[in-house]
C-alpha cells in the first residue's frame, strides 16, 4: 500500500509557529513519526509539503494511479480552496483530513472545511497522533 502525506501552508513552521497551539515538535519530527508507523505498518508513504495551493493540487493530481490513499492537512487552504476539493474529487482516492489542533475550538472561520466534503474521515486536535490514525485507519480499509 502506497500513502501519500500531503501538508499545506505553515507546516513546514512546525515547532516555531504558535507552539502553545501546534506544540515544539518540528515538521522532520512529523515525518519521522509518521515513517515509523508506516514501517510497522508495512506502508510505504510519500511525504509533501507546499505553501502554494497549485502545487498542492499538482500533488493531488499526480496521486492518480499511483498511491492507495491521501493522508492531507491542508492548513488555512482547508477553510479555503475549492481547487484542492475538486483535485481530491478528481482523482477518487481515498482520503483523511487531518488537524493537529481543534480547529473547531478555534476562530468561527476555521469551523468549515471544503475537503471534509470528500475526506473519508476528519480527525481534529490529536496533534500528531492524528496522522498516525489515519494512517491506521487507510491501511485497515
Amino acid at each position: 500500500m502506497k500513502i501519500k502525506v500531503i501538508n499545506g501552508p505553515n507546516l513546514n513552521m512546525l515547532g516555531i509557529r504558535e507552539p502553545e497551539i501546534y506544540g515544539k515538535t518540528t515538521y522532520s519530527d512529523l515525518v519521522e513519526l509518521i515513517k515509523s508507523k508506516a514501517e510497522e505498518l508495512c506502508v510505504e508513504c510519500d511525504f509533501f509539503q507546499s505553501n502554494h495551493e497549485g502545487d498542492i493540487v499538482t500533488q493531488i493530481q499526480n496521486c492518480y494511479n499511483t498511491f492507495d490513499g491521501i493522508i492531507i492537512n491542508p492548513g488555512a487552504y482547508t477553510h479555503t480552496s475549492v481547487a484542492i476539493l475538486d483535485a481530491l474529487k478528481s482523482v477518487g482516492i481515498p482520503t483523511v483530513e487531518v488537524h493537529i489542533s481543534d480547529v473547531d475550538s478555534r476562530e468561527e472561520f476555521r469551523k468549515f472545511s471544503f475537503v471534509s466534503l470528500y475526506a473519508e474521515k476528519v480527525i481534529k486536535g490529536k496533534g500528531f497522533d492524528g496522522y498516525l490514525e489515519a494512517l491506521e485507519y487507510l491501511t485497515n480499509k
